[in-house]
């Protein structure tokens, strides 16, 4: 059985720091593509990071120099350390798993909330 723990999530003033932690079971993690995406109330999902089995990173523009993603393998855990938070990142935030191998397959997490104070 997949399963993807997010935790980490909270309340923080505007400028503060949070570090989103995903823990995985139940797939080759290390084969994986990991990635955190976010949504808002009324807005669609969006991708915010993701880092690939070989280690290659991507941002959306809104959270370059911001955020950082990182994946520790030997835990089966990837990371979102969030710096310099805006009112505008509040949303829930999910883990997501996926893997091209004949077929892709992708996994989500359960949601973490973030909520950043004006």
């Amino acid at each position: 059985q997949v399963q993807l723990v997010e935790s980490g999530g909270g309340l923080v003033q505007a400028g503060g720091s949070l570090r989103l932690s995903c823990a995985a079971s139940g797939i080759l993690f290390s084969s994986n593509t990991m990635a955190w995406y976010r949504q808002a109330p009324g807005n669609q999902r969006e991708l915010v990071a993701a880092i690939t089995s070989g280690g290659s990173t991507s941002y959306a523009d809104s959270v370059k120099g911001r955020f950082t993603i990182s994946r520790d393998n030997a835990k089966n855990t990837v990371y979102l350390q969030m710096n310099s938070l805006r009112p505008e990142d509040t949303a829930v935030y999910y883990c997501n798993a996926r893997r091209t191998y004949i077929t892709t397959r992708e996994y989500w997490g359960q949601g973490t909330q973030v909520t950043v104070s004006s």
